[in-house]
C-alpha cells in the first residue's frame, strides 16, 4: 500500500473533506485507508459487533456513536475480531476501551476518547446510512484516509504517491 500522509493528500486533492480535529489514534496501525461502511448507534455497540464479525475486505467502519463519552463502543475483543476479519480500521465518534491492547492490534482505530464502561447491548442502531459528525457527512462507499495528522473523506479512491 502507498504511504498515507494526510497533509500530502490535502495538498494534492483540495476537494477532500477534513474531519474536525477531535479524534485520537488508539490502534496499532497509525495510518490507514479504505472504503467506508457505517453504523449509527448510541451507547449500544450491538451493530458494531455484528459488522466486525463480517468480512471487512479492507474497509473502514465509521461509527456515529452520537459523541457519547459515557461508555465505550469498541474494546480489545471486537478490535481483534475486526483485524482477524480484514477490516482496515474504525473511526468512532464516541469512546473506546482496553487501549493498551488496541495499541497492539494491527488495526487503525481513532476515537474521541477512552471510557472503561462497556456499552449496552439492545440491538439498536442502523447500518450503511450517511452519518454526520465532526463537520462532515460521511456515506458508505466513500473513502477514508487517516493518520496522526487527521482524517479525510474522499468521494472515491485517490491515487496515492509512494
Amino acid at each position: 500500500m502507498s504511504r498515507i500522509v494526510t497533509p500530502d493528500i490535502c495538498d494534492a486533492h483540495p476537494e477532500v473533506a477534513v474531519l474536525d480535529p477531535i479524534f485520537a489514534n488508539f490502534g496499532g496501525r497509525e495510518a490507514f485507508c479504505g472504503p467506508i461502511r457505517t453504523v449509527k448507534c448510541f451507547e449500544d455497540n450491538s451493530l458494531v459487533k455484528q459488522a466486525v464479525a463480517e468480512p471487512g475486505n479492507g474497509a473502514i467502519l465509521v461509527v456515529d456513536g452520537g459523541g457519547s463519552q459515557r461508555c465505550a463502543l469498541l474494546g480489545d475483543m471486537l478490535a481483534d475480531q475486526a483485524a482477524d476479519n480484514g477490516w482496515a480500521g474504525l473511526v468512532i465518534y464516541g469512546c473506546v476501551r482496553d487501549v493498551d491492547m488496541l495499541a497492539e492490534t494491527e488495526l487503525g482505530v481513532q476515537a474521541l476518547g477512552v471510557h472503561p464502561r462497556k456499552s449496552e447491548k439492545r440491538g439498536e442502531g442502523v447500518r450503511d446510512i450517511p452519518v454526520t459528525f465532526a463537520g462532515a457527512t460521511i456515506s458508505p462507499e466513500q473513502w477514508l484516509y487517516a493518520d496522526n495528522n487527521g482524517i479525510l473523506i474522499a468521494d472515491e479512491r485517490l491515487p496515492l504517491e509512494g
